[in-house]
């Protein structure tokens, strides 16, 4: 019988050291899965996890995949912080991206700088809008948030597969369900170097990563309201007793992170499909869960998180084409290093000894 201990002092070497150890330990277990196999153990592990870095162009390309991981992933982090677990940003991605993508095609003579600020915070509210249901449930009827913003992850799939072969079909698709392009204006254009040229698809929309990081590090460590949401969820008995109003700090999170996943549809589908179909999301939203916890909910930590963990899904690519090996195989790779780390965080937060049964 496993005993858990709730440690009474916690080490901070442990906050670098677990997800290392997790990351070692799932490449260990991934050499394992693939020998069990008959894969080359040598020749997959490279393909999973140098060949991304073989050339200039595939580097680029990792910044491209990690981006919408990282931008959701620090939009998680405020409800992780608090102890609000939402389930749905995959949702809140899709109908950002909807009502970003509906709002460019209806009004697509806006001025090019307006029409895309403007799809910014068009994809940001209808992000946080999609969050807001499951808060309100909780606040009101204290519905389990998980259920909810999981299940509304379905909802919005539907909702977007409807609009896009309905309302915003192109007539001119042939078929396909897809929407009119974007307009000029509402496409993120891709970085092109002096005396180099395009590297791969990377766009300016990375860029957004370098405001957001420090931003929101700032809004968690140096404001009231940051304090208020740290406190609300490793002490709610505290939090009660100091007069924080839990249901503006729930309904808050859940805005901030579900906005968040908005803004990262929008991104990710103005620089890279430049209009709506019925897939404009690849499991960004669950992924991106990975990544707050490998980046220990710190937005800097989620960064490198989003970059290792985007390595992983390019190389996954790479071993599907070179070696035939199932991207399903290669997928378990996710799944094992959140066990780990989760086994991590907790081996940081409790003593584990074992009592045999009498």
């Amino acid at each position: 019988m496993l005993i858990f201990t709730p440690r009474t002092i916690q080490s901070n070497h442990w906050v670098l050291i677990g997800p290392l150890i997790s990351i070692i330990l799932t490449i260990m277990i991934g050499a394992l899965i693939f020998k069990m196999l008959n894969y080359p153990v040598t020749e997959s592990l490279y393909q999973v996890f140098i060949s991304p870095f073989s050339r200039v162009d595939r580097i680029a390309d990792i910044l491209v995949k990690a981006c919408p991981l990282i931008i959701i992933g620090i939009g998680l982090i405020f409800c992780f912080r608090a102890n609000i677990w939402n389930i749905g940003a995959e949702g809140q991605f899709i109908i950002g991206t909807l009502c970003a993508g509906s709002f460019a095609l209806l009004f697509p003579e806006n001025n090019n700088h307006i029409l895309l600020l403007s799809m910014f915070l068009v994809g940001f509210l209808g992000g946080a809008l999609w969050a807001s249901i499951p808060a309100i449930l909780k606040i009101k009827l204290n519905v389990n948030e998980i259920l909810v913003s999981l299940m509304l992850v379905y909802v919005a799939m539907l909702f977007i597969d409807f609009i896009v072969r309905g309302p915003l079909r192109d007539p001119m698709s042939f078929g396909f369900p897809l929407s009119k392009p974007y307009p000029d204006g509402a496409i993120i254009s891709k970085i092109n170097f002096p005396g180099i040229g395009y590297l791969g698809q990377l766009h300016y929309g990375i860029i957004s990563i370098l405001f957001l990081a420090p931003f929101s590090w700032f809004l968690i460590n140096r404001t009231l309201p940051g304090f208020q949401i740290k406190v609300f969820g490793s002490a709610p008995k505290a939090s009660s007793f100091a007069g924080f109003n839990k249901n503006k700090i729930t309904l808050g999170v859940l805005i901030m992170s579900g906005g968040m996943a908005g803004l990262a549809g929008v991104i990710e589908v103005s620089a890279n499909m430049g209009q709506l179909q019925p897939e404009v999301s690849f499991g960004y939203g669950f992924t991106a869960i990975i990544v707050a916890f490998l980046g220990r909910l710190n937005p800097y930590g989620v960064i490198i998180a989003g970059l290792v963990i985007a390595t992983a899904k390019l190389g996954a690519d790479n071993a599907q084409m070179i070696l035939g090996i199932p991207k399903v195989v290669t997928g378990i790779f996710e799944g094992i290093l959140l066990f780990f780390l989760l086994a991590g965080e907790t081996i940081q937060n409790y003593k584990v000894s074992l009592k045999r049964n009498s």
